[in-house]
């Protein structure tokens, strides 16, 4: 079932669909931000000069940190009384980026986020568990009002308490689960450790996962856990929010709502266009935001673009699961390494789980890394032989996969602090001091 028909229309329709909504937001932004003025201005670029969407690629690029300079509506386009909703990025050091709704980019919002419940097969039928935080953060919003534009009923569970979600699910009868992954399987382990039966006790047939990089290895284990079909969601609070593409149930690669979104790959040294296939820097363009249209918005994600039709009968353009961001790449000892790289090493050794956090320290010059990785509940009666085995394996696993040396640390079940949103994966103490 498609939500749009938009989604499933000839590439020449989308297209033109994309340079007219481009205008658009050329006009916008020229006339109503000295900020993109300015820009415009110093590399000679007047808003007609873009013939066809392909000259996207003439336009100057937008960073984060121009977010932060213009704190916090230097960037918006219409007057405070058409703004009616605020969000704020999280987990960054000093300012955070502010973004500003009108009605109409809310309308937007729950437009794309209705797509997204369309391809994980929900309807008006379904009650969704939101297990994803409200408040400035624009998970938990998002996906509810989303769930509400299709009609399903919503419990806004948000996040914590885990104990109490495993029950409000159970009780309510959740078909949908909207939830980061590192969560989800959170709460799978405190369902099993109270005891109950995933196929008798609970009524869930799908989940709606994203705000953090995740390897295909972790997607299983949740997707085993709860006995559920997963959907990946991208988006980032700068462009939307959730929403700017989502996997269907015939591929992993995620849909973008490229009708709203004009999505790019970049190489993130020399800013060239990548053609689609090449991974690289994800870049995106607003196409119908009023209260903050961003210009080829660099994100720092690292993904690519694939243009071939999906079986599900969308047309648009999807993209390849997140490696990383580049502000959460390592680089250790001169090597370039993403969590999500380490995570695909532990999801192919037995007998460990992905419960994992990756430790940096500075030794001398060179750099050390620790991977503390819990062991599964079947193997902790095993022999200290064994375990030591398994320790080993993936240590030469990671050496050859990935081109550095890391001590790698077995520890009980449940030992590694559990995080009620995105999973904090990497401690650098390099960083300290």
């Amino acid at each position: 079932m498609i939500w749009n028909k938009i989604e499933s229309s000839p590439r020449e329709k989308i297209q033109e669909v994309q340079y007219n909504r481009l205008k658009e937001t050329m006009d916008r932004v020229y006339t109503l931000t000295k900020f993109y003025k300015t820009k415009f201005d110093k590399m000679g670029i007047k808003p007609d000069d873009i013939k066809s969407i392909n000259d996207i690629s003439k336009l100057p690029f937008t960073k984060k940190q121009d977010l932060r300079d213009h704190y916090p509506f230097g960037l918006f386009t219409v007057p405070m009384d058409e703004v009616v909703r605020i969000h704020s990025s999280s987990g960054t050091t000093g300012k955070p980026t502010v973004v500003g709704y009108t009605q109409s980019d809310m309308d937007v919002w729950d437009e794309v986020m209705a797509r997204v419940y369309t391809m994980a097969g929900a309807s008006s039928k379904d009650i969704v568990h939101n297990a994803y935080g409200y408040g400035l953060f624009t998970g938990g919003l998002g996906f509810h009002n989303g769930a509400q534009k299709i009609g399903a009923t919503v419990i806004p569970s948000s996040g914590g308490f885990t104990d109490r979600q495993v029950m409000l699910m159970k009780d309510f009868g959740a078909t949908v689960l909207t939830a980061t992954p590192s969560f989800a399987l959170h709460m799978a382990e405190c369902a099993q450790k109270a005891g109950n039966d995933f196929k008798k006790d609970f009524k869930l047939k799908a989940g709606i996962f994203g705000a953090e990089p995740t390897s295909e290895g972790l997607k299983k284990e949740v997707s085993d856990a709860w006995g559920i079909d997963y959907h990946e969601v991208y988006g980032l609070s700068e462009i939307i929010g959730p929403g700017v593409s989502c996997s269907c149930k015939h591929s992993t690669s995620l849909h973008f709502f490229e009708d709203h979104f004009y999505p790019e790959i970049i190489d993130a040294d020399t800013e060239e266009v990548l053609p689609y296939g090449q991974k690289g820097e994800l870049v995106i363009t607003t196409l119908t935001k009023q209260a903050l249209p961003l210009i080829r918005y660099r994100t720092g994600d690292i993904t690519s673009l694939i243009n071939e039709p999906c079986e599900c009968g969308r047309t648009m353009v999807r993209m390849e699961s997140i490696v990383g961001r580049a502000d959460d790449m390592m680089i250790i000892n001169g090597v370039n390494v993403y969590p999500s790289q380490v995570e695909h090493v532990i999801s192919q050794t037995k007998g460990l789980t992905l419960n994992y956090q990756i430790i940096i320290d500075k030794k001398g010059y060179l750099d050390k890394i620790n991977i503390l990785v819990e062991i599964s509940d079947d193997i902790m009666s095993d022999s200290i032989s064994e375990i030591e085995k398994i320790k080993k394996d993936i240590e030469q696993s990671i050496s050859n996969n990935l081109y550095i040396n890391a001590c790698v640390k077995l520890v009980e079940p449940r030992t590694i602090e559990r995080s009620m949103g995105k999973a904090v994966r990497i401690i650098d103490n390099r960083k300290k001091g």
